[in-house]
């Protein structure tokens, strides 16, 4: 059982949800990447995943894009992002996920990616454009290495498809949870709910919603059905808007502790309900 899967359980027992927050590695450069990740702990952050950037990422919308760009204009590569997430493990022990094209994998080499991702310390793998039956040796060796595979549900995705993807699953199961691309998007929370609610019957796997989700409110709506909530569009955007300020880790890592809030907020307030809604032994007098 890795970092990731632990984590859920423990969160399971406590009766949380997790928060995930994404951001690019490198953007605005690996250092500071390094620091967002400790300060993403302290502001109670669960899980970090660090996105791989590429030149033409599938799922990713235009925010994370221009993010990737930056990263890639600054020399990020998936050697030193792994040298980095080296760094990191060195300083905490936070469940660490790397989400990329397929494309920067290939061209590293699977069975070498996966050796350096041992090494490094990487707890999972999130691939978009990779689909569990084509990722069967990447999926081997992941497994032999105690390395979680995350697989992707889509609003539009069938029975059929949903028991296998979270059967292929391990770490926990990605709901997507707009049709379309990353980014935010206002009136997101009841479908979402709706939908994780059907996954649910298919798995007893963590399901974690992502893409789109931006705001308090949102973030906590949805984590009245899902297992954990996923933001990275609007983190990565709150990086650009405050690219340059000498407080960058500061802002964002408090921008960050408003959202963590706001799901544990949430568990509290239906803890609150619980207890008064709880029968309650009279003695008589």
């Amino acid at each position: 059982m890795n970092r990731i899967q632990n984590k859920f359980q423990t969160l399971k027992v406590q009766q949380k949800k997790a928060f995930i927050a994404f951001i690019t590695a490198g953007d605005p450069d690996l250092k500071t990447t390094e620091d967002l990740v400790m300060a993403f702990e302290k502001s109670g952050v669960d899980i970090i995943e660090l996105g791989i950037p590429f030149s033409d990422p599938l799922a990713d919308g235009p925010t994370i894009q221009a993010s990737y760009h930056r990263a890639l204009k600054k020399g990020a590569s998936v050697k030193k992002i792994l040298e980095t997430v080296k760094r990191i493990r060195r300083r905490t022990s936070i469940p660490l996920a790397l989400m990329s094209s397929y494309n920067p994998i290939l061209r590293f080499g699977e069975s070498k990616f996966i050796a350096s991702c041992v090494e490094a310390g990487v707890d999972g793998l999130i691939i978009p454009d990779l689909p569990p039956e084509e990722a069967l040796h990447l999926r081997q060796l992941a497994i032999k290495n105690d390395i979680a595979t995350i697989f992707f549900v889509a609003p539009t995705t069938k029975d059929d498809r949903i028991l296998s993807n979270t059967k292929a699953a391990t770490g926990f199961v990605y709901y997507v949870s707009l049709i379309g691309i990353t980014g935010t998007q206002k009136a997101l929370a009841q479908s979402v709910v709706k939908q994780i609610k059907h996954i649910k019957k298919f798995t007893q796997k963590p399901v974690c919603a992502g893409f789109g989700i931006s705001t308090p409110r949102q973030v906590r709506d949805i984590g009245t059905a899902a297992d954990g909530v996923i933001v990275g569009s609007a983190i990565v955007k709150k990086i650009e808007e405050y690219k340059g300020h000498k407080d960058l880790v500061g802002k964002i890592s408090s921008y960050v502790h408003s959202l963590v809030m706001s799901l544990r907020a949430r568990r509290a307030k239906q803890s609150l309900k619980e207890h008064q809604n709880a029968p309650r032994n009279s003695t008589s007098q």
